[in-house]
């Protein structure tokens, strides 16, 4: 029997103003609820914080809403597959031993009900992106990570919610040109022989056939919160 498979992206939780903030995360805990009942896995494509910095013993407060949904939602078997965003990449082992979600720091390729998909975040798979690759490989440099955690988890969470702002400002002004770089990146791995090619990152929903697939950018919370689902060999975005 073909499997049912949620997707989500680009939540950001932490970003945005506290009334906001309360709202979305009552919507994210009432979806992970349904979730429980009415799917087998469940896929996290990035950002699902606006900043996330997990020291050894300690993790920042807040969240305790979504975070025990998680837990309930591990506790119904269902299976959590976490992919770390451009903003929430600084986790160590927490979600893996709380909630056994299966972490990933890059893109991933899986068969889904005889499906070939190709999911990832979408930061640094543009490649007119250099300078952004360059940064995303000292901000994931484990070395640079350990030392970082030496810094006191107040001023470190400080940093980072600050960094988290700084990135998305520079973010939204750059210009890509008129190319979007994420469906160029899709058609090659759509050329690979990949049926569903699944990103984030963009904050923006689409949709795009080329070839014998599909290219679809799941879009964000920020402004209409949605979740993608996969079952009897159908996509859609559904809005919530």
């Amino acid at each position: 029997m073909d499997k049912v498979y949620f997707f989500i992206s680009d939540i950001h939780l932490g970003l945005q103003e506290k009334s906001w903030e309360n709202e979305k995360e009552k919507k994210l805990v009432s979806f992970l609820k349904f979730a429980e009942t009415n799917c087998d896995e469940l896929f996290i494509v990035g950002d699902l914080f606006d900043y996330w910095f997990e020291y050894r013993k300690v993790y920042q407060k807040g969240y305790y809403r979504t975070l025990a949904a998680l837990k309930d939602l591990s506790e119904k078997k269902i299976k959590l597959h976490y992919f770390i965003g451009n903003h929430d990449f600084l986790h160590r082992d927490f979600f893996r031993k709380e909630f056994g979600a299966i972490m990933y720091e890059d893109s991933h390729s899986a068969e889904l009900n005889g499906e070939k998909f190709f999911i990832s975040h979408g930061d640094g798979m543009v490649s007119n992106d250099t300078g952004y690759n360059i940064l995303k490989w000292i901000l994931r440099n484990k070395f640079f990570q350990v030392l970082y955690s030496l810094v006191h988890p107040d001023l470190g969470i400080a940093i980072a919610s600050r960094t988290s702002k700084s990135s998305r400002n520079f973010t939204d002004k750059k210009n890509y040109g008129d190319v979007d770089g994420l469906f160029e990146a899709a058609k090659k791995k759509i050329d690979d022989g990949f049926d569903y090619i699944i990103f984030g990152h963009l904050h923006k929903r689409i949709r795009e056939s080329y070839n014998h697939g599909q290219y679809i950018n799941l879009g964000s919370w920020l402004d209409k919160p949605c979740y993608g689902i996969f079952k009897n060999q159908k996509f859609e975005i559904i809005n919530l």
